[in-house]
C-alpha cells in the first residue's frame, strides 16, 4: 500500500496556518478575543443578539476567551456559561465590582 505523503503534508500545513491565525486573533488587540483576554476576571454585562431581534443579557465574571467563545461565571451560582462570541453585540465592563455587585443584585431578581 502506497501512502500519499503530499496530502499528509497539506493537512499539517493547513493545521499550522489555522493555529497561526488563531494566535494572532488571541494576541493582537485589534481583534475582539484578544481585547477580551485583557479583561479576564472583570464583572461584565454582555448583551447577545439571538435571532433577528431578541436581545438576551448575561451578567458575570469573564473567566476565559477563545477564538470564537467566552466563558462567563455566573454571580449567583458559580456556574460557567459557554457563550458564542459572534452573537455578542454589547459589553459593559463594570469597573467597581464591590459597589456594582450590590446594585446588580437589586436590579435583577433571581428565583
Amino acid at each position: 500500500m502506497v501512502e500519499d505523503k503530499s496530502n499528509n503534508n497539506k493537512r499539517e500545513d493547513n493545521k499550522d496556518i489555522i493555529n497561526q491565525n488563531s494566535q494572532e486573533i488571541l494576541t493582537n488587540s485589534i481583534y475582539t478575543p484578544a481585547f477580551l483576554k485583557t479583561q479576564i476576571g472583570k464583572l461584565m454585562n454582555i448583551e447577545f443578539l439571538i435571532g433577528t431581534n431578541n436581545i438576551v443579557d448575561k451578567i458575570g465574571i469573564l473567566q476565559d476567551v477563545g477564538v470564537n467563545y467566552i466563558l462567563l461565571r455566573s454571580l449567583e451560582s458559580d456556574n460557567i456559561t459557554y457563550c458564542d462570541i459572534y452573537s455578542i453585540k454589547f459589553i459593559t465592563i463594570l469597573q467597581n465590582q464591590s459597589n456594582t455587585y450590590g446594585s446588580i443584585n437589586s436590579r435583577y431578581r433571581y428565583y
